[in-house]
Protein backbone atom coordinates (compact mmCIF):
# COMPACT_ATOMS: atom_id res chain seq x y z
CA UNK A 1 0.00 0.00 0.00
CA UNK A 2 2.92 2.36 0.62
CA UNK A 3 4.25 1.68 -2.74
CA UNK A 4 0.41 2.82 -4.37
CA UNK A 5 0.51 5.81 -2.31
CA UNK A 6 3.73 6.81 -3.36
CA UNK A 7 3.37 5.70 -7.13
CA UNK A 8 0.25 7.52 -6.68
CA UNK A 9 1.56 11.52 -6.29
CA UNK A 10 3.12 11.27 -9.54
CA UNK A 11 1.04 8.92 -12.01
CA UNK A 12 -2.31 8.73 -10.08
CA UNK A 13 -4.05 6.20 -8.16
CA UNK A 14 -5.65 4.21 -10.87
CA UNK A 15 -2.43 4.04 -12.92
CA UNK A 16 -0.98 3.04 -9.53
CA UNK A 17 -2.74 0.58 -8.74
CA UNK A 18 -3.06 -0.90 -12.60
CA UNK A 19 0.85 -0.86 -12.62
CA UNK A 20 1.16 -3.09 -9.15
CA UNK A 21 -2.06 -4.78 -10.22
CA UNK A 22 -4.01 -4.36 -6.48
CA UNK A 23 -7.97 -3.44 -6.80
CA UNK A 24 -8.39 0.25 -6.38
CA UNK A 25 -11.31 -0.69 -3.89
CA UNK A 26 -8.27 -2.44 -1.58
CA UNK A 27 -6.14 0.76 -1.38
CA UNK A 28 -8.99 3.09 -0.84
CA UNK A 29 -10.53 0.20 2.49
CA UNK A 30 -6.87 0.04 3.55
CA UNK A 31 -6.73 4.04 3.74
CA UNK A 32 -9.89 3.89 6.60
CA UNK A 33 -9.77 3.64 10.08
CA UNK A 34 -10.20 -0.14 11.57
CA UNK A 35 -14.09 -0.59 12.34
CA UNK A 36 -14.57 -1.74 16.01
CA UNK A 37 -14.20 -6.03 15.69
CA UNK A 38 -16.92 -8.33 15.11
CA UNK A 39 -19.47 -7.91 18.17
CA UNK A 40 -18.31 -4.63 19.54
CA UNK A 41 -20.77 -1.87 18.98
CA UNK A 42 -19.91 1.54 20.01
CA UNK A 43 -21.78 2.23 23.07
CA UNK A 44 -25.32 4.47 22.31
CA UNK A 45 -25.42 7.85 23.62
CA UNK A 46 -28.50 7.25 25.97
CA UNK A 47 -26.95 3.72 27.30
CA UNK A 48 -27.35 3.63 31.25
CA UNK A 49 -24.01 4.13 33.09
CA UNK A 50 -22.48 1.59 35.13
CA UNK A 51 -23.65 2.90 38.15
CA UNK A 52 -27.44 3.36 36.96
CA UNK A 53 -26.88 -0.12 35.98
CA UNK A 54 -25.87 -1.37 39.13
CA UNK A 55 -28.63 0.40 40.70
CA UNK A 56 -31.23 -1.37 38.25
CA UNK A 57 -29.67 -4.63 39.69
CA UNK A 58 -29.97 -3.43 42.89
CA UNK A 59 -33.66 -3.01 42.82
CA UNK A 60 -34.37 -5.98 41.18
CA UNK A 61 -32.12 -8.40 43.49
CA UNK A 62 -33.12 -6.83 46.43
CA UNK A 63 -35.28 -8.82 48.92
CA UNK A 64 -38.59 -7.09 48.39
CA UNK A 65 -39.00 -7.76 44.71
CA UNK A 66 -37.13 -11.04 44.80
CA UNK A 67 -40.13 -12.73 43.81
CA UNK A 68 -41.48 -10.21 41.36
CA UNK A 69 -41.19 -10.37 37.16
CA UNK A 70 -39.36 -7.20 36.06
CA UNK A 71 -42.76 -6.11 34.92
CA UNK A 72 -44.15 -5.97 38.38
CA UNK A 73 -40.54 -4.45 39.23
CA UNK A 74 -41.23 -1.62 36.67
CA UNK A 75 -45.10 -1.09 37.78
CA UNK A 76 -44.26 -0.79 41.22
CA UNK A 77 -41.55 1.38 41.40
CA UNK A 78 -43.04 4.18 38.54
CA UNK A 79 -45.83 4.12 41.15
CA UNK A 80 -43.58 5.48 43.41
CA UNK A 81 -42.28 8.01 41.16
CA UNK A 82 -39.15 6.08 40.82
CA UNK A 83 -37.96 5.25 36.96
CA UNK A 84 -35.02 3.45 36.31
CA UNK A 85 -35.13 2.32 33.00
CA UNK A 86 -36.97 0.45 30.87
CA UNK A 87 -38.65 -2.72 31.58
CA UNK A 88 -36.37 -4.68 27.99
CA UNK A 89 -33.33 -2.91 29.97
CA UNK A 90 -34.36 -4.70 33.28
CA UNK A 91 -34.53 -8.00 31.05
CA UNK A 92 -30.97 -6.94 29.33
CA UNK A 93 -29.53 -6.76 32.78
CA UNK A 94 -30.65 -9.98 34.02
CA UNK A 95 -29.72 -11.51 30.53
CA UNK A 96 -25.90 -10.22 31.25
CA UNK A 97 -26.07 -11.67 34.58
CA UNK A 98 -27.30 -14.96 33.74
CA UNK A 99 -30.78 -14.58 36.06
CA UNK A 100 -33.53 -14.35 33.49
CA UNK A 101 -35.42 -17.76 34.70
CA UNK A 102 -38.20 -18.11 37.15
CA UNK A 103 -37.46 -15.92 39.45
CA UNK A 104 -40.17 -17.47 42.37
CA UNK A 105 -38.94 -20.75 44.49
CA UNK A 106 -40.20 -23.40 43.34
CA UNK A 107 -40.62 -26.86 44.25
CA UNK A 108 -38.59 -29.46 42.34
CA UNK A 109 -40.99 -32.72 41.60
CA UNK A 110 -38.59 -35.78 42.64
CA UNK A 111 -37.50 -37.99 39.79
CA UNK A 112 -39.77 -40.81 38.79
CA UNK A 113 -37.95 -44.01 38.29
CA UNK A 114 -39.04 -46.43 36.17
CA UNK A 115 -39.74 -49.90 37.99
CA UNK A 116 -37.05 -52.78 37.08
CA UNK A 117 -38.46 -56.40 37.69
CA UNK A 118 -35.85 -59.02 37.50
CA UNK A 119 -36.85 -62.57 37.88
CA UNK A 120 -34.32 -65.21 38.79
CA UNK A 121 -36.81 -67.93 38.30
CA UNK A 122 -40.04 -69.10 37.00
CA UNK A 123 -42.97 -68.23 38.22
CA UNK A 124 -41.53 -64.57 40.11
CA UNK A 125 -42.50 -61.75 37.63
CA UNK A 126 -45.37 -61.90 35.06
CA UNK A 127 -46.49 -59.45 32.44
CA UNK A 128 -49.80 -58.90 30.37
CA UNK A 129 -50.51 -57.57 27.29
CA UNK A 130 -53.88 -57.19 25.80
CA UNK A 131 -54.25 -56.54 21.60
CA UNK A 132 -57.54 -57.01 19.18
CA UNK A 133 -57.57 -59.48 16.90
CA UNK A 134 -59.89 -59.11 13.75
CA UNK A 135 -62.84 -60.87 13.29
CA UNK A 136 -64.43 -62.87 10.33
CA UNK A 137 -66.11 -59.59 9.35
CA UNK A 138 -66.15 -56.31 8.67
CA UNK A 139 -66.05 -54.04 12.52
CA UNK A 140 -65.60 -57.27 14.57
CA UNK A 141 -62.68 -58.03 16.66
CA UNK A 142 -61.46 -60.78 19.23
CA UNK A 143 -59.45 -59.01 22.48
CA UNK A 144 -56.35 -61.42 22.98
CA UNK A 145 -55.37 -61.59 26.85
CA UNK A 146 -51.43 -62.87 27.10
CA UNK A 147 -49.82 -63.41 30.41
CA UNK A 148 -46.52 -64.14 29.96
CA UNK A 149 -43.77 -65.48 32.32
CA UNK A 150 -40.41 -62.55 32.56
CA UNK A 151 -38.11 -65.40 33.30
CA UNK A 152 -38.98 -68.30 30.95
CA UNK A 153 -41.00 -66.21 28.72
CA UNK A 154 -43.37 -69.03 28.46
CA UNK A 155 -46.83 -68.14 27.72
CA UNK A 156 -48.94 -68.85 31.28
CA UNK A 157 -52.48 -67.53 30.38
Amino acid sequence: MNSVRELSQSVGIKVACQALNLNRASFYRAQQPPSPAAGECPRPPLALSIEEQQRALTYLQSERFMDCSPYQVFATLLDQGVYLCSIRTFYRLLTRDNAVRERRDQRQHPRDCKPELLAHAPNQVWSWDITKLKGPAKWTYFPLYVIIDVFSRYVVG
